[in-house]
């Protein structure tokens, strides 16, 4: 994620959360299917904690959750709520944690930040800290190319990366990652086009 991008999140993180409270009903889903997949006491590492509405909803069907952020005032809000969220940027910090591999790894709208030629790195590494038949759920925009947008409760301009299905399947495969399947929905107010990702940590199949 480019430093612009933490700094417009960081100027305007209360309002983000505010306005991103209520969690939709594809995301629900999509966190009641992995509760049930991974089973009760599952870690699960998130990337893009943002206000935490992701994880509490995981902690109420029994999952345990590793916060992190790579925005401080997400991070800060988080541990002023009382929820322990480590500051992490998943392309250069260390990702391993003293209580093993995670069962899954959970990135809503968060990925959509690194840049194309870092999102295999990014995947990588997640890879190594996940067991093998591990889980990998992630939310990208569809589209072409890059660039930036001031919209929503964000008033800086922010970096994204758009991503085509087939594209982004080859990446994550090649990545260590199988079992790939991605699905287009809806999202937003502006009408975008999301692509949801699932896929298994290669070693063994779930």
């Amino acid at each position: 994620m480019t430093s612009e991008t933490v700094r417009s999140y960081d100027r305007d993180a209360a309002a983000y959360v505010a306005r991103t409270a209520t969690v939709p009903d594809s995301v629900r889903a999509a966190l009641e299917h992995l509760a049930d997949r991974l089973g009760p006491g599952a870690r699960v590492l998130e990337i893009g904690s943002g206000g935490g509405r992701d994880a509490l909803l995981m902690e109420q069907l029994g999952l345990a959750v590793r916060r992190t952020d790579v925005t401080p005032a997400f991070v800060a809000l988080l541990r002023e709520h009382g929820h322990a969220c480590d500051r992490l940027d998943p392309l250069v910090d260390d990702l391993t944690s003293p209580d093993g591999p995670n069962d899954a790894v959970w990135a809503n709208a968060s990925l959509l930040h690194v840049a194309r030629d870092d999102l295999p790195t990014v995947l990588r590494r997640l890879a190594v800290v996940t067991r093998p038949g591990g889980v990998l759920r992630m939310s990208l925009k569809e589209g072409d190319g890059d660039g930036w947008s001031t919209h929503g409760t964000i008033s800086g301009p922010r970096h994204f990366t758009y991503w085509r299905a087939a594209d982004v399947e080859t990446v994550v495969r090649a990545a260590g990652w199988g079992d790939v399947v991605v699905r287009h929905g809806l999202g937003g107010d502006r009408g975008e086009t999301w692509l949801e990702l699932s896929a298994v940590r290669d070693g063994v199949s779930a």
